[in-house]
């Protein structure tokens, strides 16, 4: 089997390794959605993983859900993410933009327009406020989304797909995990629609295939990754017993469109249920296969993969106060500790002063 040092293609990219950084929300963005210096620092300090998957980008204003996240669908968002792809490849690494739209995870004060939400159904969040300039509030309940507002979200993708070649980036990863947009499409809770996108499986699945296959119609499947997360609660996602049904149905119709990589995330404990999924999906998916197990520790980092159930590991807290994490892993060393309190906006401090190991 394959170890975590081994390089591997992913796309049109020979990866160095088979370490990813997971994408994280860090909010370091300026308030119009443009990358800074700050955040290029930030990507280059950890080209030593092999792949990058940065941030989740807003597609469109609609998309935004926090303050200062970045977005890819402006001239500006251009050049900053350019700038960004340009010093992690001269370090060696590949970048993949993560494309985030929220859906009803946002609040008219975190969006350039001021803007009211959109769902598959307008379900309320029960028991999550946003995070705004003005505090934490309430989310307002979401305007169910017609099928014109469908197929404008599709042409965002796609557009973002486009730009995101223009700005140097080697590809996107579709968000479709965590209670975002695409996963309010898929979980029989947040879409409760009586047309073709609810009811069955099938049709719960359909857009998160339509906007792949736009997408990758656009720029190509070498472009194209996706990140799901079966059985998941985050931002109240709500799924339900039915997942394994739901997400091995959804990988078989994404199989044939020869994407670049599949990112499974489990931010919770992983069951035998779970277990078994992965192991299913790995069997019916062609590609590669990326896996994330929330809170693995250090010594067990490359276990998915010597296992043979993953093809590359994504690493996030581990990746985020450890910028030089493949030396240390690969030589033991010490490692720092995540300051949970500088996750979220602010400047250098908790971001890019992560120390590198000194000998």
């Amino acid at each position: 089997m394959a170890d975590i040092w081994e390089p591997i293609k992913v796309g049109d990219n020979e990866l160095t390794n088979r370490l990813a950084l997971a994408p994280m929300t860090r909010s370091r963005a300026l308030p119009d959605g443009s990358p800074t210096p700050l955040m290029a620092e930030y990507y280059k300090q950890r080209a030593g993983l092999g792949l990058l998957i940065t941030e989740g980008v807003q597609p469109s204003d609609e998309g935004q859900g926090y303050p200062f996240t970045p977005g890819l669908y402006r001239g500006e968002h251009i050049a900053g993410w350019k700038a960004v792809a340009d010093e992690v490849h001269a370090a060696g690494s590949r970048i993949f933009a993560q494309v985030m739209h929220v859906g009803r995870m946002a609040h008219p004060a975190n969006r350039p327009d001021g803007g009211s939400a959109v769902a598959p159904s307008p379900v309320p969040l029960e028991s999550t406020q946003m995070f705004t300039p003005e505090g934490m509030q309430d989310a307002p309940v979401a305007r169910e989304m017609t099928e014109a507002d469908i197929e404008r979200t599709i042409a965002d993708y796609v557009h973002t797909a486009s730009t995101s070649v223009a700005a140097g980036l080697d590809g996107i990863e579709l968000h479709g995990a965590n209670g975002y947009l695409i996963n309010q499409f898929l979980s029989a809770h947040t879409n409760r629609r009586t047309d073709g996108y609810g009811g069955s499986i099938e049709n719960r699945i359909r857009f998160a295939v339509e906007v792949a296959s736009a997408t990758v119609e656009a720029v190509g499947g070498h472009r194209i990754g996706i990140r799901l997360s079966p059985g998941g609660q985050v931002n109240e996602a709500g799924e339900t017993d039915e997942y394994p049904e739901l997400y091995l149905a959804l990988v078989r119709e994404l199989a044939p469109l020869g994407l670049a990589y599949l990112h499974l995330a489990f931010m919770r404990d992983v069951t035998d249920r779970d277990e078994q999924l992965i192991r299913d999906i790995r069997a019916a998916w062609p590609g590669v296969l990326i896996l994330n197990r929330a809170g693995t520790p250090a010594d067990r980092i490359g276990s998915d993969i010597a296992a043979g159930l993953a093809d590359i590991e994504s690493v996030g807290q581990l990746a985020l106060a450890n910028p030089d994490l493949p030396r240390r892993l690969r030589e033991k060393l010490p490692l720092n500790e995540a300051d949970s309190a500088t996750f979220f906006g602010g400047t250098e401090k908790g971001y890019t002063d992560y120390p590198f190991y000194a000998d």
